[in-house]
This record gives C-alpha cells, structure tokens and sequence, in this order.
C-alpha cells in the first residue's frame, strides 16, 4: 500500500491545485491566439507553452535545476534576451522615411504620452484593496504603453522581476490586438476629410544619410540619457550592420537565425513567470486594465499630434499616421495604412506611417531609460 501510496503522490492527478490548472488554461489560451488568431505567434506560443510547463506540478520546470529556470535567469534576468531581439529589431528595420520626414519624429514622442500618464494611473491604483505597487513596479507598468515587447521585458526585469510575467502578458496581447484597439480610436479622433488626406511623396534617402543615422542617434543618447544606451545601443548596432552593406551575413544572422533563437527563449523565459502564485492576484487584473489604458492614450496622443502639426505645416499631415507612433512595428503603420485606404482607395500611407512607426521603438527605449535612470537606482 505504501508504494501504491508513493506512486499516486508522484502523478500530477494528486497534486495539482486549482490555480495551475487555471494558469494552464491562460497558456492554451495564449496558444490559441497564436496559432487561430495569427496574434503575435512567435512569442505568443513559445510564452503559452512556457506557462502550461511552469504549472505541472513536481515537474519543478521553474525550480533551481529545471529548464525554464536557467533560461529566465540566463537570458532575462541579465537582461540578454530582449537586448540581442533589439539588435535583430535594428537590423530589420529602415529608417528611410523617418529620415525623408524628420517630423514625424515628434508623433514618435507624442505617442509615448501613454507611458507616462500610466505611471500616475499605476500608482493611483494604490488606492484599491489588495494593490500595492512601488513607484519601480509602476515605472515597469508604465512601458506597456510603448507597446514594445522586448523593452517592457527589459525595464520589467530590472525594476520589478516579480510583475514580469503580467507585463509581458499585458504588452504582447495589446500589441497582438493593435489591428481591434486602434481603428476606433483613430476614427473617433478624426473626420472622414482628415482620413482621406493624401501625403506627398517622400524624397530618397541616400546611403550616406542611412549610414550616418544610427551613429548619430547613439552619439545623442550617449550624451543625454546613458541609461537607454543599452536598447538603443543594440538597435543602432543592427540598423548600422544593415545599412553599411558590408556584414551582409551579420545583418541577415541577426534579421533571422539570432533572433529567432532568442524570441523562443525568451517566450519560454517569460512563461515560466506565468505561475499560478506570482499571476493569480488583484495586482495582474490591475495591470491588464492598465495596459489597455496605456495603449489608447499612446494611440490618441499620436493621432492629437499629427492633426495639430497638420494646422502648421505647409505640406499637408493625414492624423491617421500619428497612430503608429507606438512601436508596434510594422503592424501600427499597415493599420494607419488601412484605415486611410478605407476613407480614401488612393491614399498609400504605410511608407509615410512607418516614419512615426520606427521613431515610436526609439521613443520607448528613451522613455526606458528615463525611467530607469530615475528610479533603477
């Protein structure tokens, strides 16, 4: 009978508790949106299925020995993971248009208003039963407005490694869901006469222009803000292997092979954070609300921008474009695309929108970095 005894209690029948069982729901749930929905699928399942495995009981994949255990602390914990998926990020992306239209740099900020103006919401929330969260645990909150996954990893697990997994959660299901949250924003904030405003064509880009770029940016933030030279170091860092021309076989390692490999580390490194105990609370249903509060106001600050830079400027500015300023890339520009085709079957305004676009994963990292720098200490 003992044996039988110890044999029952070494199944996963005998000692599983409801809360796991709950948190492998959330992890097929995750799959589901990945591979039904097409919702960010390269992190989505490899974080879903990374949630169901943190959650089998015994198996100790999360524990010091387990698997899921050396990856978060290997790669996430250091801060390694989201800084090589930077690099790649860099290195896929063309700054072309925002160099063509300098300003657009400015809906890149103004989108990044999300951030701050859900630090306060974070810390508010303070004032419900059961919540209580730091000003670094509202800071890390916060980056869910930038809507750029790999930068909330990073400011998360060097502010508040124990809200990691709700953040990534929270970040990567917004950023899934760009193509529902954003449309109706971007209607309700503009008229159909805005929507259907043609923009001129953007001028080349040299390569020379191409090249200097990303230097300059680094030799900005160098100056500036050091404590955002780790993202953007990496970004330029890849932009410039791309732009040079001469480490084809660096830039197309870091566009696919590098970053693949990371994004399913990184995917199981965060699932191992969905455990039952650390996301089963108030505090994760307050983070999720937050994260879809963010994401509207970064969407309305960038649609508010572009109409008022549309009143002063000569050349004219469809708002629609001030939507991808969150670093949503390139998914925030194709639906500013869309949504502008919709009012208009000859407006073409992704090339236009990708300037916002690629000057919002700037953005973010800089808003990392300053929060980092006033309150990583």
């Amino acid at each position: 009978m003992d044996s039988l005894n110890k044999l029952w209690l070494s199944t996963g029948l005998a000692n599983f508790e409801l809360g796991q069982v709950v948190m492998m729901l959330v992890g097929c749930g995750l799959l589901y949106l990945a591979i039904a929905r097409n919702f960010e699928p390269l992190l989505l399942l490899p974080m879903g299925f990374g949630s169901i495995l943190t959650n089998i009981p015994v198996a100790g994949f999360s524990e010091v020995g387990g698997l899921l255990h050396y990856i978060y602390y290997a790669g996430i914990d250091t801060g390694i993971f989201p800084l090589i998926i930077f690099m790649g990020v860099g290195a896929m992306t063309d700054f072309g248009a925002l160099i063509a239209n300098p300003k657009t740099l400015l809906l890149g900020a103004a989108a990044q208003f999300g951030i701050f103006a859900t630090l306060f919401g974070a810390i508010a929330l303070n004032y419900v039963p059961g919540i209580e969260f730091t000003l670094k645990d509202a800071s890390a909150i916060a980056i869910i407005g930038g809507a750029d996954g790999p930068t909330a990893i990073f400011l998360a697990s060097k502010l508040a490694p124990e809200l990691l997994g709700a953040i990534a959660v929270a970040a990567y299901s917004y950023m899934a869901l760009v193509p529902i949250i954003q449309p109706p924003i971007m209607r309700a904030l503009t008229t159909e006469d805005e929507r259907k405003i043609e923009m001129a064509q953007l001028r080349p880009v040299t390569k020379i222009e191409k090249i200097i770029f990303p230097l300059g940016v680094l030799m900005m933030t160098i100056f500036f803000l050091p404590a955002a030279t780790p993202l953007v170091g990496m970004f330029c860092l890849g932009n410039l292997m791309r732009e040079s021309g001469v480490v084809d076989r660096l830039s197309s390692t870091a566009q696919n092979e590098l970053i693949n490999i990371t994004t399913i580390f990184l995917g199981l490194g965060v699932g191992s954070k969905l455990s039952a105990e650390a996301f089963l609370n108030v505090e994760t249903l307050g983070i999720l609300a937050l994260g879809a509060v963010a994401f509207s106001i970064g969407t309305a600050s960038g649609v508010i921008m572009a109409k008022t830079m549309n009143k002063f400027s000569k050349d004219p500015i469809n708002p629609l474009i001030g939507a991808a300023g969150v670093s949503a890339v390139p998914m925030a520009a194709r639906v500013a695309n869309k949504v502008g085709l919709e009012a208009n079957p000859h407006n073409f305004l992704l090339m236009h929108a990708m300037g916002p676009n690629v000057a919002g994963v700037l953005g973010s990292a800089v808003a990392a970095g300053v929060l980092l720098a006033l309150v990583g200490g």
